[in-house]
């Protein structure tokens, strides 16, 4: 073998073994490249299913979000409906309470009002009037109040009439005490019947013989000044003046006896009234 294949011998060895290298080299490098990507793709690959899971739980926590939201906007409506029922159920029961209590006013007005048309029937005068106040109050039709109303009236009227003349007779027998409780009765009874004049005039005599001038006398200034029996008019002024003297109220008698010469020169004490204005015109 010459020296000149030794010589490409060697430069085969030595490119044999650069081309080695590099390919070791290369081999190297592309692992490493290999390695790069594999780390990327896993890299990757982590950040997808971190955005997934993150996806998801973000999803979940939406649906979660709404399914409150609707289950709240449903509550909030089965709450109102609940409560719109319970109102209308409290408005239906105090709707039937009322009308409870209504028929059962209705019930004890009817009661007591028959109980009152008995006691009409019966002519139980006094019971009747005792009634009335609460009677009236009832929820009772326009009828049945005119005839209570009458009914009523009436026993006023008849009560002071059998007291007017209890009083009456008591004055023949010269029971004055008595006489003067029984007028005073019939004016409660009744101040405005036909026969109140007479009782007022029949209660300032009572008054009078009872020595209580002073408690006559305003009654026979009404008496003598506005009452509704003319005949009494003239009595009662005559009347008051022989008061007025009784208690020295002279210029007020003076003036009464005037007055009754004015106004009643017909009357038949026109003279006593006269004797008497002269008499304490004299002396007083």
């Amino acid at each position: 073998m010459n020296e000149y294949e030794l010589e490409e011998i060697k430069r085969e060895i030595v490119e044999s073994r650069a081309l080695t290298i590099k390919t070791n080299n290369l081999v190297n490098a592309l692992a490493a490249d290999l390695k790069s990507i594999s780390k990327r793709q896993q890299g990757a690959e982590r950040k997808v299913v971190i955005n997934s899971a993150t996806a998801y739980v973000v999803t979940i926590a939406i649906l979660l979000v709404f399914v409150k939201l609707t289950w709240d906007i449903r509550l909030e409506t089965v709450r109102s409906e609940n409560k719109e029922t319970r109102d209308q159920l409290e408005a239906i029961q105090k709707d039937i309470k009322v009308e409870q209590e209504r028929q059962e006013l209705q019930k004890r007005a009817s009661r007591q009002a028959s109980e009152f048309y008995q006691l009409i029937v019966q002519s139980k005068r006094q019971e009747l009037i005792a009634a009335y106040p609460d009677v009236i109050k009832l929820d009772i039709s326009p009828t049945e109040r005119a005839v209570f109303d009458s009914a009523v009236e009436r026993a006023k009227n008849e009560l002071s009439l059998i007291a007017y003349q209890t009083g009456v007779d008591h004055i023949r027998m010269a029971r004055w005490h008595e006489a003067q409780q029984a007028f005073r009765e019939s004016l409660k009874y009744k101040s405005d019947a036909a026969h109140s004049p007479q009782a007022n005039f029949q209660l300032s005599r009572s008054l009078i013989q009872l020595g209580l001038h002073r408690d006559a006398i305003p009654i026979l200034m009404q008496l003598s000044e506005a009452s509704a029996d003319k005949e009494v008019m003239d009595e009662a002024t005559l009347q008051l003046a022989e008061a007025e003297l009784a208690i020295q109220a002279w210029n007020d008698a003076k003036n009464t006896l005037r007055a009754f010469i004015r106004r009643f020169p017909n009357s038949p004490h026109i003279n006593d009234a006269r004797g008497k204005l002269a008499e304490v015109s004299l002396y007083h």
